[in-house]
């Protein structure tokens, strides 16, 4: 006999151990792809919400998911935690594909401790926030979870702490995105406001710092959940929510939306797409969308849709700061950040919240090396002793600073009116737009021509015998003078005047232009910007 025909029962028997190992790992992960319990899984469907399976699935490209750490469990010891060790911990983590890219996700499982973050739950997340960060791909979290897990007491609040220290340290490095689909309470919220999008989904998703409970007792209001911490409230009022979806079907799908306008990291470009809208594709539409008369409203959307590609573009904070416009959109198949006054909200005036939600969109543009494209019809900013007390210098400023910060190309189009701070702010030459292009109703000045002219000629307006003669007489003098429409270009402050017709060809073709830009900021720390 051999020395192989020696070993061989041996062998054999290790194959048939082998075999035994792997079919238990199978009936294992089996049971924790399943969940908890069936009565579980009912609970959550009987709430109008999906299991993070289902969510999974929704998600990302069919079988692309690759799960890391199922089967960890938590060594906490008391209160009863010994005989509630459930794999996975309450919190699914891994990556998959999303239109053929990587993404990483770590997703709560309500049925499991109310998805309660403790020590092996938030390590967990740690593990695959450091995972995203070295892959260089973006990061989705979507939270169902009910805070801090209290039985592990001070561990679980240094978990979450962890969880902050990364989402800060990965701010413009990786597209962030949380995804709120049930409750998000306490320090369990400042995570999500760490990251660079929120979606919430109506009648099921709550954020807050206190609850109602809580706030009752310290204020004697009474507020319900939604009223206090909804989808609506966080998107239409706080601003804290740029989406708000009316199922988790439709948010997701609109997470896969929003991912496909984005890079992978802040050392890539945004993912073109075939070019299939001609580059000079007339927009003669535009002659009659936009009045001519500076004091009639329009929607801008309409504007928006007749010059990108296909009409196609994905609006942020659609229903916060109405007054501005920020959105996603692709210009001759390139990607773009769209910011634009709408007159049909507020005549398109700036005020706090418009700054803070545009200079937000800006970062990010820059962030993410999104070019820019501004669309200017703005009155000013908006005055009142509610704006000055709440800070409108300060807002403002943000906007400012967003500008004169962005390093990616950028682009100003002057469809009417642009006046006193307002029209600097909004990405004017002197703050370091690469170019400005106005139509040929644009009105560039300090202020109104009607205002202008009672200040310029307050005196001689009193003094007349025919003060409105006077005045019109004036008004139509100062408009003549100084805000004709190539007043700015003859300074060399707008680069060209254009047909409105052309503005998609003008637009694309400086966009190309731009695609090499490089412009290097000043060596420093951080800059300081008016938080």
């Amino acid at each position: 006999m051999t020395a192989l025909d020696e070993r061989a029962p041996g062998r054999l028997g290790d194959e048939t151990a082998m075999r035994a190992r792997v079919d238990e790992l199978s009936r294992l992960k089996a049971r924790v792809m399943e969940g908890p319990s069936a009565e579980g899984t009912a609970l959550q469907h009987a709430k109008g919400k999906l299991t993070v399976r289902e969510r999974l699935d929704l998600l990302f490209d069919k079988d692309t998911f690759t799960e890391v750490e199922p089967l960890r469990r938590h060594r906490a010891t008391g209160f009863g935690m010994e005989a509630k060790r459930p794999y996975s911990d309450g919190v699914v983590t891994g990556w998959g594909q999303v239109h053929g890219r990587t993404v990483f996700v770590y997703a709560h499982d309500f049925r499991m401790f109310g998805g309660a973050l403790g020590e092996a739950h938030a390590q967990k997340i740690h593990k695959l926030m450091d995972l995203a960060e070295a892959a260089g791909a973006p990061l989705v979290g979507l939270c169902d979870g009910a805070g801090a897990r209290i039985q592990e007491g001070v561990t679980a609040l240094a978990g979450y702490g962890g969880i902050f220290q990364r989402n800060a340290r990965m701010s413009g490095v990786i597209p962030q995105i949380s995804v709120i689909m049930g409750p998000c309470a306490g320090g369990a919220a400042y995570s999500p406001a760490l990251t660079d999008f929120v979606f919430m989904v109506r009648d099921t998703a709550q954020m807050f710092i206190t609850g109602p409970d809580v706030v009752q007792a310290v204020t004697g209001a009474s507020v319900t959940h939604a009223e206090l911490g909804g989808a609506d409230v966080h998107a239409g009022v706080s601003g804290v929510a740029a989406f708000a979806c009316d199922d988790e079907e439709e948010c997701l799908a609109a997470v896969r939306d929003l991912l496909g306008f984005l890079p992978s990291n802040n050392r890539e470009l945004p993912p073109d797409e075939v070019l299939d809208d001609p580059v000079d594709r007339r927009n003669d539409r535009l002659l009659d969308l936009v009045p001519a008369d500076p004091s009639r409203a329009y929607d801008m959307r309409e504007v928006i849709e007749e010059i990108v590609d296909h009409g196609d573009f994905l609006e942020v904070h659609a229903t916060w700061a109405t007054n501005v416009i920020c959105a996603f959109s692709r210009m001759g198949g390139r990607v773009v950040g769209v910011v634009a006054s709408q007159p049909a909200s507020f005549a398109g005036v700036l005020d706090i919240d418009a700054s803070a939600k545009a200079a937000r969109f800006v970062q990010t543009c820059d962030a993410f090396n999104i070019p820019l494209v501004t669309l200017v019809d703005v009155p000013g900013f908006l005055p009142g002793v509610e704006q000055e007390h709440g800070g409108i210098i300060r807002h403002g400023a943000k906007l400012l600073y967003a500008y004169c910060n962005a390093t990616v190309p950028r682009i100003q189009l002057i469809l009417r009116k642009a006046y006193g701070g307002a029209y600097i702010v909004m990405d004017s030459r002197s703050i370091g737009a690469d170019l400005s292009f106005a139509w040929p109703t644009n009105e560039i000045a300090v202020m109104g021509a009607e205002g202008a002219a009672n200040v310029i000629f307050r005196r001689e307006i009193a003094a007349a015998e025919d003060p409105e003669a006077v005045r019109a007489a004036r008004i139509a003098e100062y408009r003549r003078e100084l805000m004709h429409p190539y007043y700015a270009a003859e300074r060399g402050l707008v680069d060209d005047v254009v047909d409105p017709a052309d503005t998609r060809r003008t637009l694309i073709r400086s966009l190309e232009m731009l695609a090499a830009k490089h412009q290097p900021l000043p060596a420093r720390k951080h800059g300081n910007p008016p938080f």
